[in-house]
């Protein structure tokens, strides 16, 4: 394709004015069926494409949205990434993909790249409110949606998982196995998934009449290091949990590789369930039981709801359900 090729020679090409192949290829009716062959026929052969940022400034539609995620390493983000893509590109929508890296400094550039690039809206999974680029979206009326995460404070529609009931089940499954003492791997507070998780884990542990040490409880980062660190804080204590709750995938990961330098056996020394149900968990020896929830669901649910407000149409927010799958990773019963 010839980037140098301009609408005025397709109009040449075709022997028509700029103004009548200008006309054809915006689509407008007012113009022959000669013309209409002549030009689209003259674009075909000369490889012409139109200047995206020059139509979006003449249409102020860019038919572009950015994505930001909060971590492309994830396999989490990278299928709520592909659901939202392909649910754009079925409404002739393209995506511009950003990684925050769970910083609200790396957030907040990527959100002002995305208003320079004249996209008509923007998902995030939110890392919190950062210094300002976000409340500055809002301000500015641009359509937001967030997906996965929220942050306080904001009148933004959401699509998000019932966290709360996926904590709920994972306790529920290992009290049921007669574990009493759960080790928790929470997230940064700052992430509302995070404290969601953490509260529902209170709550399933008072509940059911768990063991409720706060030394229980450890605060990782959404990345494997932190959850190898938290899985080893958990089980040098005195009295170490019999099972352990990871809120996140790499987490989880993390807490695994610690379990086996310790020398210890998943499944069978200590039982560990996982947050999101990433394909290769289940594939691992032991399998993993998961606490899962429909990422790709969550990014196409997410785009619809963008497209909608970049329409104008009534939305509202949304939230799905997860549920527990139970592998060998958690039904054996602890030695007490």
């Amino acid at each position: 394709m010839d980037t140098t090729v301009t609408i005025k020679d397709v109009a040449a090409r075709a022997g028509v004015s700029v103004g009548t192949a200008s006309r054809v290829l915006s689509g407008n009716p007012s113009t022959s069926a000669a013309s209409r062959e002549r030009v689209h026929a003259a674009a075909r052969e000369l490889g012409y494409r139109p200047d995206a940022r020059a139509r979006a400034l003449r249409s102020s539609r860019s038919r572009a949205v950015g994505l930001l995620v909060s971590d492309v390493r994830n396999p989490f983000f990278a299928d709520i990434a592909h659901g939202a893509e392909q649910a754009a590109l079925a409404s002739s929508y393209v995506t511009l993909l950003a990684n925050a890296n769970e910083d609200t400094a790396q957030q907040d550039t990527y959100l002002e790249a995305f208003v320079t690039q004249r996209v008509d809206g923007i998902i995030i999974a939110p890392q919190g409110e950062g210094s300002g680029s976000l409340r500055a979206l809002v301000r500015a009326r641009t359509p937001l949606v967030f997906v996965d995460r929220t942050v306080d404070g904001f009148d933004v529609p959401s699509v998000t998982a019932d966290n709360a009931q996926g904590v709920a089940l994972a306790v529920a499954h290992l009290a049921a196995r007669g574990h009493t003492r759960i080790g928790y791997i929470g997230g940064p507070p700052s992430v509302s998934t995070a404290r969601t998780r953490h509260d529902a884990y209170l709550d399933a542990v008072a509940r059911h009449g768990l063991d409720d040490d706060p030394g229980l409880v450890a605060v990782g980062d959404y990345r494997s290091a932190s959850g190898a660190a938290a899985a080893a804080a958990l089980l040098a204590a005195r009295r170490p949990p019999t099972a352990l709750l990871a809120a996140d995938s790499l987490m989880a990961v993390g807490a695994l590789g610690e379990v086996r330098r310790q020398g210890r056996r998943i499944g069978t020394d200590l039982a560990l369930v996982a947050f999101d149900d990433i394909e290769w968990f289940r594939e691992l020896d032991p399998p993993l039981t998961v606490v899962a929830h429909d990422a790709r669901a969550l990014g196409e649910r997410a785009m619809r709801l963008l497209l909608d407000v970049i329409d104008g149409r009534p939305v509202a927010s949304e939230v799905l359900p997860m549920r527990l799958v139970v592998r060998e990773s958690s039904t054996g019963r602890p030695d007490h």
